[in-house]
This record gives structure tokens, sequence and C-alpha cells, in this order.
């Protein structure tokens, strides 16, 4: 008999009813069992952000979470960030302020950055900076992913 149970994720206004075992986590489910790869699966442990997505809104490191905690809750991945062909600013931040490289760790700061300015649009530069430096980056030296998510966030007021 297997460990196994139903449930629902709702990513990006889609839902998707999915069978798991107890532990697997979010960020397997939504890879493996959705189809949604542009999450990204980093340290496994929390620490480099690059699953980072939003659940119910709120910045999550979806290889910490259980795939079963999300259940019926709304999940945002990047690939809900474009409204069509249009990007989101933040998207378009980061292509235009070289706020990427390689590109591994951008759909985690995507994520954070989004949910942080959706629920604090004013937030003051040190305390971007420190949220921001919760997500690991091997490659930029931080000061373009900073300069892209200050320069969304001026574009996502004014929308």
């Amino acid at each position: 008999m297997s460990d196994k149970t139903d449930i629902t994720l709702i990513i990006n206004g889609q839902s998707h009813a999915i069978r798991v075992e107890s532990r697997r986590t979010l960020a397997d489910a939504i890879r493996e069992d959705c189809g949604q790869t542009g999450t990204h699966i980093g340290c496994e442990h929390g620490v480099c952000g690059a699953c980072t997505v939003l659940v119910n809104g709120e910045p999550v490191r979806a290889c910490l979470m259980f795939a079963q905690q999300a259940d019926g809750k709304q999940i945002r991945t990047v690939e809900g960030l474009a409204n069509g062909d249009e990007m989101h600013p933040m998207q378009r931040a980061f292509m235009e302020n070289h706020g990427l490289q390689c590109g591994f760790c951008t759909p985690g700061f995507l994520m954070l950055a989004v949910g942080v300015l959706e629920r604090e649009p004013d937030i003051s530069d040190r305390d971007l900076v420190d949220v921001l430096s919760s997500n690991l980056c091997r490659c930029t030296g931080y000061q373009n992913i900073i300069k892209a998510v200050r320069a969304a966030a001026v574009e996502m007021r004014q929308s």
C-alpha cells in the first residue's frame, strides 16, 4: 500500500490534480508532476533561493515545503509572471539592467523580488538589499540584480 495523497496545486491559475507521497517537496511536484520547469532546484536545503515561488503571495522556498502543504493554495511560478507575450516589469528590468548571466538563480530572484514588492512597494533600499541577500548568485556580483529590482519597483508602482 502506497502512502500517496490526492492534492490540487493551483499554479499560475491552473489546477493540477496530482497524487503525491507525503515527503514530496513542492519544488519536485511543480517541476515533475506539473511540468513547470522554470522553478529551479539548487541546494535542496533552502539556502540558495533558486526554487523560490509565491504561495498565497508569500515568497517560499519550494524545496522546503511539502507539496501537501500547498494543496489548494495559489502558487505563482516564473512561468506566471509574463502576461502572454508581454514580460512582467521585473523580467524586463532584469534583461535591460543585465541582472542575469547564467540565469540559474534568476527565477528565484524574480519571484522573491515580485513577492516582496507586491507586499511592500516602497521598501527601503537597505531592506531590499537585505531581502535579496537571502538568494545566492554565483555570476553577477549582485549590483545589477539590485539595479534591476529598483528599476522594476518604479515601474510596478506606476502600474
